[in-house]
């Protein structure tokens, strides 16, 4: 485990945890609604000419292709934000997700500009993975290196709130405009609407974050010109043991929410009818919910320690899914909203609320947001990128306890590494 070094004045812990949590939800709204776009809107807009099947294997691959551009947005980001500092980094990042949701809520239609349509989506998709890739730990790293101790978990849990904040916002805002606008409006070009208020947010997040700095570990790190020549290469070097752990830490927590977040969406319009709202309720509801479980469980974890929390999340996860599906099947939508609520919040966030401390506490100051970025975001790709994608394919293949096996393979990863990582909390 690494020791980081005393925190300074509560106050100036409150405001960066504060400061990441703003501007992170602006982030996740922006990359959450392309996610509630993608389940519904994108098919018929941009793949209208393709069997709803492969259209919905296409809509999930453009999905993919954001989560596939945040390692590269990790090293990057990484590099720079080891070397140049924390804040530099989120507030580019937040400027190149916000230019590129707003983009994308200017885009022509495949009905407009044929193929050249998807195109130019998957692009700006990729741009916000580089911004997502950029953030997470350099939000994760202000939170929790300016912390007290022994409180690293419930301030580090500040910049994963803002993953239900966002989802809560983003579905929040999508519901209220669809229902506003009607369903044949809202196709035709209230969608937009959404996308285009991430202009907005994203002033508001900028104005947040330019007043923030970094924590005193790390400027007296750069003061002493100990800082490390490539991050990236020498944590991969001297750490890798960690970089492999936090990235099979991540599989089943992000695949979990992925499927329950955004891929239920779509299998639920097949389950209780296209212009049912059950899924986006029962996300808002675990969205609002994840306000408080996540610092909940980052708040235990300070207390009882990560690894406890870990293991049952990745344990029961499996279940959790099942009884989505069967919940799905049921015909009853509160049982669907339970379901959601129960693998969102109880499981989920058992794993996520302390993703953020645990992660940073694993690596070293000179390479710390190499090291927890590129874990966090390749685990990333490798589960939750591809997940609503692999899940429609198993589904079209043979069923929904296809998606449950797959599932259970990433459960079993996250919980060997929840085992062998190292406890960090004291």
């Amino acid at each position: 485990m690494t020791t980081l070094t005393p925190a300074p004045p509560r106050t100036t812990a409150r405001s960066a945890a504060v400061g990441s949590a703003i501007g992170t939800t602006i982030e996740w709204y922006d990359f959450y609604l392309y996610a509630t776009a993608t389940a519904l809107v994108f098919k018929p807009l941009f793949f209208p000419t393709i069997s709803p099947t492969a259209g919905t294997l296409a809509t999930f691959a453009t999905y993919a292709a954001g989560f596939g551009a945040r390692p590269i947005g990790a090293i990057i980001a990484g590099h720079l934000g080891d070397r140049v500092g924390r804040k530099t980094m989120l507030v580019g990042a937040l400027l190149l997700m916000g230019l590129a949701t707003t983009a994308i809520g200017a885009l022509p239609t495949f009905a407009q500009v044929g193929v050249l349509a998807p195109a130019l989506l998957v692009v700006l998709r990729v741009l916000q993975g580089l911004a997502v890739g950029a953030e997470w730990g350099g939000a994760a790293l202000l939170s929790v290196e300016h912390a007290p101790a022994g409180r690293r978990g419930l301030f580090g849990s500040f910049t994963q709130v803002g993953s239900p904040a966002g989802m809560l916002l983003a579905t929040g805002i999508y519901a209220g405009v669809r229902a506003f606008a009607g369903d044949d409006v809202f196709v035709s070009w209230a969608w937009r609407l959404p996308f285009l208020l991430s202009f907005v947010l994203v002033a508001i997040g900028l104005v947040v974050r330019l007043r923030l700095e970094d924590a005193p570990e790390f400027r007296e790190l750069k003061q002493r010109d100990d800082l490390a020549r490539l991050p990236v290469l020498e944590v991969l070097r001297t750490q890798p043991k960690n970089v492999l752990l936090t990235t099979g830490l991540r599989l089943s927590q992000i695949a979990l929410y992925v499927l329950l977040t955004t891929y239920s969406l779509t299998y639920l319009q097949g389950t209780f009818g296209k212009h049912n709202q059950v899924g986006l309720v029962a996300v808002m509801v675990a969205s609002a919910l994840g306000l408080i479980s996540t610092p909940l469980w980052a708040h235990l974890s300070d207390r009882y320690g990560r690894r406890p929390f870990y293991l049952f999340g990745a344990a029961a996860g499996v279940l959790a899914l099942a009884l989505f599906f069967l919940a799905a099947h049921s015909g009853s939508e509160l049982l669907v909203v339970l379901a959601i609520v129960f693998g969102v919040n109880v499981v989920h966030d058992a794993m996520y609320g302390p993703q953020a401390a645990w992660f940073g506490e694993l690596f070293s100051t000179r390479v710390r947001y190499s090291g927890a970025s590129l874990g966090y975001q390749v685990g990333a790709v490798l589960s939750g990128g591809f997940a609503p994608l692999i899940a429609a394919a198993l589904l079209a293949s043979g069923g929904t306890w296809l998606i449950v096996v797959y599932f259970g393979v990433l459960a079993v990863l996250t919980f060997a590494s929840a085992f062998y990582a190292e406890e960090t909390a004291k």
